[in-house]
């Protein structure tokens, strides 16, 4: 394991910071862009992404083979799918609490090491109920690595980059939820569910070790006991800051179209009208890659936008890809897919970002709050979705989507309408 604490290595300068002092204050040595440190950081919170998010994902691109395989109905297979992420938003805080006693970067690989054990056991699971409860357990141990990355960012990485590195942070989830859809559901197409699973468990171990050597040790972590009360008082304060309750109600509703989508449209590509091949349809989850590029964009956006524009825009995007999705044509399915996978990490880039400007304390557990939220949703939303496939098909699914953009968009327009009133109250004093 690496030490909390090491001797900091000097980054590289970049080109604003090597002119105007202000931008460099004495003693500040967090990562800014330029320096290696930065790289490094970058990179190996980008692998853990993968190693997450290739583990957590791997049954969502294999559902239509687990289906044939084990005789389920769409929402009886889509629970491999919210299972995990029920378990990691069960564990999320539990191990923010661990993060600050034993240090971020030993629970991120305890976590990722954990949880690729148990990746080796799944494709020996006799049946849909060991199944599950294996996932249970994968999500709960996955959880040490989003509960501690935004707070290692956080502390890590300097104000004036911090969303441009969370952005790269997302864009390795995006990565990861691919490659693992990806792998697996190919693999399965050929050779079954097990071997698909298996194929998955390498790929994150993989990446697992490509974080455990890049990541630079923690500069500025200072270890605390774990205190069962000191911990509920953190999480009471989080939980009566409006602004944290609405970026973790924006969580859940990004998530919940997420989980949606993304746990029927396999079943939908496979059938009337389109009728694809499941190695074709399993391919879906290249549109991944436009997540990638609208993750890493998302602190530019809020630059030009402001939190609450980018947020509009976010939401907009997604409710266009709702939309467009109903037609019953195979392109329209594909762009209104495109539509809304960057519309959802570019509203999730946005609300996670701005957690970790928010927070002023208790990072880790303001981040685990966040994620909690974010995972319910994907559960809840997953859940919903492949109810609504079951019993309507293709517009119950999407109809669960467009339910939670407008209440996104509700939230969104109460924290407007809440910061013109402050504005008049502080014009008026």
């Amino acid at each position: 394991m690496q030490p909390s604490s090491t001797r900091a290595s000097v980054p590289a300068p970049d080109a604003h910071a090597a002119t105007t002092p202000v931008d460099r204050p004495a003693g500040d040595d967090r990562h800014r862009p330029g320096g290696r440190d930065f790289r490094r950081a970058n990179l190996a919170l980008f692998a853990a992404g993968i190693a997450t998010f290739v583990l957590l994902y791997s049954t969502q691109g294999l559902l239509p083979v687990l289906s044939d395989d084990l005789g389920l109905t769409p929402d009886q297979a889509s629970w491999t799918a919210s299972a995990a992420t029920l378990g990691l938003a069960l564990g999320l805080l539990p191990a923010s609490a661990l993060s600050d006693r034993y240090g971020r970067t030993a629970v991120m690989t305890a976590s990722t090491l954990a949880a690729s054990a148990l990746a080796l056991a799944l494709p020996f699971a006799p049946d849909l109920t060991t199944l599950v409860a294996l996932r249970v357990l994968q999500g709960a141990a996955l959880a040490g690595l989003p509960a501690t990355a935004m707070a290692y960012l956080a502390e890590e990485v300097h104000p004036s980059a911090l969303a441009s590195a969370m952005g790269l942070y997302v864009a390795g989830n995006s990565i990861g939820g691919m490659g693992g859809r990806l792998v697996s559901g190919w693999t399965a197409a050929a050779l079954g569910w097990r071997w698909g699973l298996a194929a998955s468990a390498a790929l994150a171990l993989l990446a697992t070790l490509a974080f455990r050597l890049l990541i630079p040790a923690a500069r500025h972590f200072t270890p605390a006991p774990v205190d069962a009360r000191a911990l509920a008082r953190t999480v009471g304060r989080h939980l009566r800051n409006p602004l944290l309750l609405r970026l973790y109600a924006l969580g859940l509703l990004f998530m919940a179209v997420f989980g949606a989508v993304y746990n029927t449209v396999g079943y939908r590509l496979i059938g009337a009208p389109f009728h694809l091949p499941e190695s074709v349809a399993a391919s879906i989850f290249v549109v991944y890659l436009v997540g990638t590029g609208t993750s890493a964009a998302a602190g530019r956006l809020c630059g030009r936008l402001g939190r609450r524009g980018a947020l509009y825009a976010a939401i907009g995007v997604t409710a266009a890809g709702l939309l467009l999705s109903l037609a019953e044509s195979l392109v329209c399915a594909l762009l209104g897919l495109v539509l809304i996978t960057a519309g959802f990490f570019a509203g999730h880039a946005t609300a996670s970002s701005a957690v970790g400007r928010t927070a002023t304390e208790g990072r880790a557990q303001a981040s685990a709050l966040y994620l909690i939220a974010y995972y319910l949703g994907n559960s809840l939303g997953g859940t919903l979705g492949a109810d609504a496939y079951h019993a309507t098909g293709w517009p119950g699914a999407a109809t669960v989507g467009l339910t939670a953009m407008t209440l996104a968009a509700a939230v969104t327009l109460y924290a407007t309408h809440q910061a013109h009133t402050t504005r008049r109250a502080v014009a008026d004093a």
